[in-house]
């Protein structure tokens, strides 16, 4: 909810229930006035949902809120980009705590889990080439869960393409 600005706060507006995260990248050069470095939190918000709190010419405003569980129903949403010397990954419809903060990938002729690096919000990366392999993932959330999704994608697995994990948070 908009909090202590009656300039740009809408009276009585209440409160919203959003899908957010926190990775704004960091300007460490730029250590003051930066809204997107550590302690500072910043959410970016559609244009419907923030003039559901605010009025739309203020831009940014103070806001109060609170963590709640994720219900999305489904499995984890695995979309593989990228090409066969570097791969990326998208997790989507994300349950639970939402937040994935370890993400490690095994090839059907791996020995064991590599782990992924994040590249940007809930993308994970790896410089390993796994074409032709079945692919399966360790995801871990904030709330420390791990879970296991084996073989998400068959041997012939695409670039562009979306793989469902089945499992419920």
């Amino acid at each position: 909810m908009c909090v202590n600005d009656p300039q740009w706060c809408i009276p009585n507006a209440g409160t919203i229930k959003i899908t957010a995260t926190n990775f704004c990248p960091p300007n460490y050069s730029k250590p003051d006035g930066n809204w997107c470095n550590p302690p500072q939190e910043h959410f970016d918000l559609s244009m419907p949902m923030f003039t559901k709190i605010a009025i739309y010419r203020a831009g940014i405003i103070p806001v109060k809120y609170r963590r709640i569980s994720c219900s999305k129903q489904g499995g984890i949403k695995f979309e593989i980009k990228g090409n066969p010397y570097w791969i990326l990954v998208l997790l989507y419809n994300v349950g639970g705590a939402g937040d994935v903060t370890n993400v490690k990938i095994r090839g059907s002729n791996t020995n064991g889990w590599l782990q992924m690096s994040r590249n940007w919000g809930q993308n994970w990366q790896i410089g390993s080439n796994l074409v032709g392999q079945s692919l399966s993932f360790q995801v871990t959330v904030s709330d420390g869960k791990t879970l296991e999704f084996g073989n998400v994608a068959d041997s012939s697995w695409q670039f562009g393409y979306s793989y469902d994990g089945k499992f419920n948070f």
